[in-house]
């Protein structure tokens, strides 16, 4: 799952794991563990550090292994300049390209997005100002829009958003790839 912070990929990604009965790996999680608190590794080392760490820690966990599960990337692992890591353009653009990837935005309406985004990020305890959140959004909003996978927004119920994951999930997502339900 990816996309912007506060479009519920913790939340609903959790609960698809559970449903499912897999794995939930959080990527900002399993980074904290590694860094301690994100925003003073930023505020430390500057936001390319930050960047090349987190996908450090997503190569670690997550490639070269078959780890059936649900992941939730980080809010701009989907935004990082394309030199920030060797390896950073081909995981992304197979991220990009991977039948089971969820691009979950609140809205796909820009401004509602927007709006919603700064909504839900700026009552978070570590949150930016509700202009600097904005600006990041709307820097984001056209990236996330483009990735050529599936888009699920998140301002409806929770389990209808639940639903329309694994049913897309246990239909094999039209067809593409294999089964996650079956682990293959």
């Amino acid at each position: 799952m990816i996309g912007p912070g506060g479009a519920g990929k913790s939340t609903i990604g959790a609960l698809v794991a559970q449903r499912l009965g897999l794995a939930f790996l959080d990527l900002d999680k399993s980074l904290e563990l590694r860094v301690g608190d994100i925003g003073d590794y930023i505020n430390a080392n500057g936001y390319d550090a930050y960047a090349r760490a987190n996908i450090e820690v997503y190569c670690s966990l997550l490639i070269g292994t078959r780890c059936p599960g649900v992941h939730a990337l980080s809010s701009g692992f989907m935004t990082y300049a394309s030199d920030v890591h060797p390896n950073y353009p081909t995981l992304r653009r197979e991220i990009e390209i991977h039948p089971r990837t969820f691009v979950l935005l609140p809205s796909l309406d820009r401004d509602a997005c927007v709006a919603e985004t700064v909504r839900r990020q700026t009552a978070r305890p570590f949150g930016r100002t509700p202009a600097r959140e904005e600006a990041v959004i709307r820097s984001r909003f056209e990236i996330y829009m483009s990735v050529p996978a599936r888009k699920i927004e998140t301002m409806r119920p929770l389990n209808k958003v639940v639903d329309e994951i694994t049913s897309a999930l246990s239909c094999g997502i039209s067809g593409q790839g294999p089964n996650p339900l079956t682990r293959e």
